[in-house]
């Protein structure tokens, strides 16, 4: 009896894990880079000064900290694993420093306003990515499955 309400158990988190949202979110205006299992995880990426960068992992209530390796990934694994995920946020707001360019640049991107996101061309400087990308497990794990 209590394997079975164990089995049901295991199986009801693992159907969780399999459908908690994921959340990838790049801000360079406020320097935010981050992955986010809702309730469960956050993976945050941040600038160090003898290395490239510094991955956070805080799982729970516990911390760690490391710094990635570089590894090759078949590039068809690539395209199929970022398919898998659905934009929630995009905002650009570039400037190019040519003022002949951003006027060039400026109908194009009124255009693309009405497809894709959120695009904007200044005169002032700012440079702005905001991306925020939410995907699953079970995509993620279906993306490997059906390469």
């Amino acid at each position: 009896m209590y394997a079975y309400i164990f089995l049901l158990l295991f199986l009801l988190l693992v159907i969780y894990l399999l459908f908690i949202p994921v959340v990838l979110l790049v801000n360079t205006k406020s320097n935010q880079y981050y992955i986010h299992l809702q309730g469960l995880a956050k993976l945050n990426v941040e600038p160090h000064k003898e290395d490239l960068i510094k991955i956070k992992l805080k799982v729970l209530f516990l911390n760690f900290s490391f710094y990635p390796w570089k590894k090759d990934i078949k590039s068809q694994t690539a395209y199929k694993l970022l398919k898998s995920f659905k934009v929630k946020q995009f905002l650009l707001n570039i400037d190019t420093g040519n003022c002949i360019t951003n006027a060039k640049l400026f109908p194009v991107f009124y255009f693309l306003n009405y497809k894709i996101g959120r695009f904007n061309i200044n005169f002032d400087g700012k440079n702005e990515l905001v991306l925020c990308l939410r995907n699953r497990p079970i995509y993620i794990l279906k993306s490997f499955i059906n390469i």
